[in-house]
């Protein structure tokens, strides 16, 4: 993509950010075992943090979209990371769940601005005709989050504590801080959405369907991811190395799939990328039982790690194209769908744990994206043509 180099500066910037920030979010489910036995709870009650986390930046997207509208978007999300850090340093320190708890729950305010506007940010940045691919480019900073931050915050866990963890994130949060606010131009304001055109966006059956897809995709993966690092210690005797390597190659295609899209998906059309990059998280979760060995599992987990992130930087493009106006909007609910999904598969999947049923989470998981699928496809039939 040709783009002035202010311009490719800002948005490496903003690829940056989502790699702090994806790390940030991923780093419970990076650390959930060493979580759960520092603080001496149940694995299913440490996996209520990712829940609690979800549900605040289900709501926190849209709301925070509307409070945040006429901020100039450097200062915006400079600030939004400085929290993200502060926060953190807080979290590190906390001695107890009941502590912990809300603390997390006040950090993950800054995902719930700094993604949705980080991409509605980034169509601006751009021509019209390159914003499909601008807003996939920053949206790579989740994956680059899934190969690098997560393998290595997990690692971090393993050997050196969580609380550690959240701090090499707190420094990484300040070091991207200062590149959005030496990158990003100054004015740009995406202009604020009225009620009318908030109205526009919640009484959209297609903007508001594809927001559903996205919450559909979401509960099917982390019915089951939510808990990855304890059902491969539990079922395979996997140690912090091996589950790092495991997330590492996770991560792998989770960047290689984001970046096939980022290149092609103005070419494919944004509504068949969302349809094939779910259909490999759904094969995915179909093979997980047929996995013996880890060897087995590191193979069953490629379509998977190739569909995840890819499939929703593929719905936030959807979003972004087919109305650039209500971005900040649809982008900020698409956001909400990603992490009620979250909230949601994360509590389904601690239910399933602590009641042995864990042989269930795959299946669930499944039929969730074969839901997900079937209703993307229901949204691009319904605007064809007759």
């Amino acid at each position: 993509m040709s783009r002035p180099a202010p311009q490719r500066g800002a948005l490496w910037a903003l690829l940056a950010g989502n790699f702090v920030i994806g790390t940030g979010v991923m780093v419970v489910p990076g650390t959930l075992n060493e979580i759960s036995a520092s603080l001496s709870i149940q694995v299913a009650t440490a996996g209520q943090l990712i829940s609690a986390a979800a549900f605040v930046m289900c709501l926190g997207a849209p709301l925070l979209a509307a409070a945040v509208a006429g901020w100039d978007r450097r200062k915006l999300l400079a600030l939004t990371l400085l929290w993200y850090a502060a926060w953190h340093v807080v979290a590190a320190l906390m001695p107890s769940f009941g502590a912990l708890l809300p603390v997390r729950m006040l950090t993950v305010i800054a995902p719930a601005i700094f993604t949705p506007q980080a991409a509605a940010c980034a169509g601006m940045l751009v021509p019209p005709e390159q914003r499909g691919r601008a807003v996939t480019f920053v949206f790579l900073g989740w994956s680059v989050a899934s190969v690098l931050g997560l393998p290595i915050g997990a690692l971090i866990g393993g050997h050196l504590g969580w609380r550690m963890a959240f701090m090499t994130i707190a420094a990484l949060s300040v070091v991207s801080a200062a590149s959005v606010w030496l990158t990003l131009p100054n004015g740009i304001r995406p202009a604020a959405l009225t009620a009318a055109a908030w109205s526009r966006v919640l009484r959209s059956p297609v903007l508001m369907g594809i927001v559903s897809v996205t919450a559909l995709q979401g509960v099917g993966q982390f019915v089951l991811f939510s808990y990855f690092g304890p059902l491969l210690k539990q079922g395979f005797g996997a140690d912090a190395n091996t589950l790092s390597l495991m997330w590492a190659l996770f991560g792998a295609f989770g960047l290689v799939g984001n970046m096939v899209v980022s290149r092609y998906i103005d070419r494919v059309g944004a509504g068949r990328m969302v349809l094939l990059t779910t259909g490999l998280i759904a094969l995915s979760l179909l093979l997980w039982p047929l996995a013996s060995t880890l060897a087995w599992l590191a193979v069953v987990l490629v379509p998977w790690g190739l569909g995840c992130f890819a499939t929703n930087s593929s719905q936030q493009a959807r979003l972004v194209g087919l109305a650039p106006a209500l971005a900040p909007g649809s982008v900020a609910l698409n956001s909400s769908g990603i992490y009620i999904g979250q909230a949601l598969g994360a509590a389904l999947g601690g239910w399933l744990l602590a009641n042995d049923a864990t042989e269930w989470m795959s299946r669930v998981g499944f039929g969730l994206m074969l839901l997900a699928m079937g209703l993307s496809i229901a949204i691009d039939r319904s605007r064809r043509p007759a």
